[in-house]
């Protein structure tokens, strides 16, 4: 499978030097050249995550150097089913996300990225992974990494805008992972790993990688999880499953749009932001502008400048297209704490503030009359985020035991001034 920059200045290359490389040399985001067009057929007797997921990205790895290790990969990695359970009204679904290692959705593409590279010729010198996290990636890459040999993990978090216990966990690891928390947004963490990751002359010193959604290799495992869903729905139900999806970077969202591209049962998708309204504004009709982000409840989404939008404008470069395909909506602090309260009140659950932004837009969508089957995505456990959580439904809510583990653990972080020089003078001292 051959790759493209979504900014046509780049070399085509495959999907593992893609996948190797994280970002293309002219500043774009790679995507595959092709896509496979499966149905319902091309999944008859796959019924676990694993195998669907082999089904799925099968197409895309067919005579690549990772190939042979695809269906270890998908074994290890998504060997969780997420479960999709009813969400307290006929018709209304939560698709669990949160039970992997760091209690959160990313879990699943950071241990399928971990083992594509792994699986990928090791240099003589340690690949850097360098991941900007705005709360929950860092950690799901640290521990898909951790003591991974001929790999190092180089964290960058916005200090004081992640939650304590994200915090906690991104400093926990040690060994071959350092957490360096940024005096700025997520979206300087995610300039400064940008900025390294296109300097060539940096990279032939120092052998770079990324683990963000920007590489291939977290996005398109995604997708599987979305058609492991929608497929067991169609099978028990009959009926296709409509999406609420929350958002900051879009990897999440686009995996499943990606999904439904390829011909899985997957209805409409619809986009839950916080107060950072980037994209509810542009699907309302407005100009695509980047801003700063602002700090929020749902601090994993704080996001001004999601990397993943110039891959929606390479799908679909008629904007009013991409608009009648998606639709986004912004959630504020005070309707997340009501979402937590009404979600636990009238619905039966306990939901961390990003799935309760997805949970908001689901209440309006129904008090609107929208019909159909719809199910939100829990993107992290309610159990990272107590100091939110907890006053709002008035007890204490019990970690995971992995989470509990990573909490037990001594934690430690290096400041660092939001200086890419600074940056490159602790890799190349580490």
């Amino acid at each position: 499978m051959n790759t493209l920059s979504t900014r046509g200045q780049a070399p085509v290359v495959t999907l593992s030097q893609a996948i190797a490389a994280g970002l293309a040399p002219d500043g774009g985001l790679y995507m595959p050249a092709s896509w496979p067009a499966l149905s319902g057929e091309d999944f008859a007797g796959a019924h676990s995550l694993p195998d669907v997921a082999l089904r799925l990205l099968q197409p895309f790895f067919a005579d690549e150097v990772i190939a042979p290790a695809l269906p270890a990969i998908c074994s290890t990695a998504l060997a969780i089913d997420p479960p999709l359970v009813r969400f307290g009204a006929p018709n209304d679904y939560l698709l669990e996300l949160f039970h992997g290692p760091t209690a959160a959705f990313k879990d699943y593409a950071a241990g399928f990225l971990a083992g594509c590279l792994s699986a990928l010729p090791q240099g003589d010198k340690p690949l850097t992974i360098v991941v900007a996290t705005s709360g929950d990636t860092g950690a799901a890459v640290a521990a898909a990494f951790h003591n991974r040999p001929g790999f190092r993990v180089a964290i960058l978090y916005p200090d004081g805008r992640v939650s304590p216990r994200q915090a906690h966990q991104l400093g926990c690891f040690g060994d071959n992972v350092r957490a360096f928390k940024v005096d700025g947004s997520f979206d300087d963490c995610q300039a400064l790993a940008k900025t390294l990751l296109t300097d060539a002359a940096f990279r032939a010193q120092l052998p770079l990688g990324s683990a963000n959604s920007i590489s291939l290799g977290r996005l398109l495992p995604q997708a599987a999880y979305y058609a492991h869903a929608a497929l067991d729905h169609l099978r028990a139900t009959g009926n296709v499953l409509n999406f609420v999806i929350p958002t900051g970077n879009l990897g999440n969202a686009l995996a499943c749009l990606l999904a439904k591209r390829m011909g899985l049962p997957i209805g409409q998708l619809v986009l839950a932001s916080n107060a950072n309204t980037v994209l509810p504004d542009f699907f309302a009709g407005g100009d695509y502008h980047p801003k700063p982000s602002v700090a929020t409840l749902a601090n994993a989404m704080d996001v001004g400048a999601p990397s993943n939008f110039e891959r929606l404008q390479y799908l679909y470069p008629d904007t009013e297209t991409l608009r009648h395909t998606l639709r986004a909506e912004a959630v504020s602090d005070a309707q997340i704490r009501a979402a937590i309260v009404r979600t636990r009140d009238e619905r039966g659950h306990v939901v961390c503030p990003h799935t309760a932004c997805a949970a908001d837009v689901l209440d309006r969508l129904r008090a609107r009359g929208e019909p159909g089957d719809w199910a939100i995505v829990a993107t992290a456990h309610p159990a990272k985020f107590p100091e939110v959580v907890e006053p709002l439904v008035q007890h204490t809510i019990a970690a995971p035991p992995a989470l509990a583990a990573m909490l037990a653990r001594p934690s430690g972080a290096e400041r660092l001034a939001n200086d890419a020089a600074a940056l490159q003078g602790r890799l190349q001292n580490w």
